[in-house]
């Protein structure tokens, strides 16, 4: 088993097309778009990189690709928790042994840097698709939530890592009509429009750029107490948003304000991979037609955003996002919605998702080890 760095353009072709190895025989996995994946990967195309280092390894076991990993330093997120963290993503192997090798030259590389935490999977931080999938592996994953097979979390523990960090992820059903146990948050929310003077609105298209300076304004306030939180630059949000863009709908990007001020947001997206799945990670010659046709099929959503902004929880916003949202996607045809990921020790807003009949029915953990 060799451990060999990507140094070259081909390098990091065979990077992003291992995973077709890996999952040929998978029904489930969605491939993400190759363009996408490049960008990701590329200094100069991400603004991740313009405050953090990366490296790529491939696991070759006689001249054969068995596996890959991310190695990732960022200067943002040991600043914000006074840490030295090396962070790990990408992984995708085909035996315990090829793990252990990839795990522990990424520990390696980061002892160098004078990392003194290893910490993943995050694809690079908690702001993208992070976390091993330990329960739900029956359903494919939904836009931007990784996947991987049931053997990853026993070969990465082989390796010596522990759990730091469960994320929860919910199946939401969206009722034909108002049922019982959106009940609760409807009055809440109707508390909060009349006690507060709540105003929930849609995003406005014709100044998207206003509104995502909202979202701006928000975002880092929102989630900067979050477990593992780093802070978004405007150029990531801007690059985020660009990526987004095309996926949005305008009545489930919900921002709500008190008095002309935006105190909250809320964003769900039509689950894509829906969509995605049959292209097989590529988009031309003729994925985009596939594409555009598959988009008008999706009936299920992923919430993937919902803060308030400090100083303005526990006045019911976050419930009247929340039943704004359920009201759009039901007016919209939507019939499922899954809302993920959280923290499992963010008991107020899991308790709100089980308010709405939210069932917990996927789990992904976050890994770590001393170094």
């Amino acid at each position: 088993m060799d451990v060999v760095p990507v140094v070259s353009p081909k390098d990091l072709s065979r990077f992003i097309r291992l995973p077709h190895q890996i999952y040929r025989d998978d029904p489930r996995w969605v491939a993400p778009l190759t363009s996408d994946e490049r960008t990701r990967l590329t200094p100069g195309e991400n603004p991740f990189f313009e405050h953090a280092e990366a490296a790529y390894f491939m696991a070759r076991d006689r001249g054969r690709d068995v596996g890959r990993i991310a190695a990732s330093t960022d200067r943002n997120y040991d600043q914000m928790h006074g840490e030295r963290q090396a962070g790990f993503g990408f992984l995708e192997a085909d035996s315990a042994d090829a793990v252990a090798a990839l795990l522990g030259e990424v520990a390696r590389w980061g002892r160098e840097r004078g990392a003194r935490v290893l910490r993943g999977p995050m694809n690079f931080t908690t702001n993208d698709d992070c976390g091993l999938l330990i329960r739900g592996f029956e359903t494919p994953p939904t836009i931007l939530m990784p996947y991987n097979p049931p053997s990853y979390p026993a070969w990465v523990e082989a390796a010596g890592l522990k759990k730091v960090k469960d994320l929860y992820a919910f199946k939401v059903p969206i009722p034909g009509v108002p049922a019982k146990e959106i009940a609760q948050v409807t009055r809440i929310a109707q508390k909060a429009r009349e006690r507060f003077h709540v105003r929930v609105r849609p995003l406005n298209m014709k100044r998207f750029d206003e509104d995502l300076q909202r979202v701006k304004d928000i975002y880092n306030s929102a989630w900067e107490k979050n477990w593992g939180f780093v802070p978004m630059t405007e150029h990531e949000i801007d690059h985020m948003a660009a990526q987004l863009k095309p996926a949005i709908v305008p009545e489930m990007a919900i921002f709500a304000e008190i008095d002309g001020d935006t105190v909250g947001f809320a964003l769900a997206l039509p689950d894509v991979n829906v969509a995605l799945k049959p292209l097989k990670g590529r988009l031309f010659p003729f994925g985009i037609v596939r594409l555009l046709w598959s988009m008008r099929r999706i009936r299920t959503l992923r919430l993937m955003a919902l803060g308030v902004k400090a100083g303005y929880r526990r006045r019911g916003i976050d419930a009247a996002l929340v039943h704004q949202a359920a009201v759009a996607s039901n007016n919209a045809g939507y019939v499922c919605c899954e809302v993920g990921w959280t923290l499992e020790d963010n008991h107020l807003v899991n308790r709100l998702i089980e308010a709405v009949n939210g069932e917990h029915y996927k789990t992904y953990r976050i890994y770590e080890r001393g170094l």
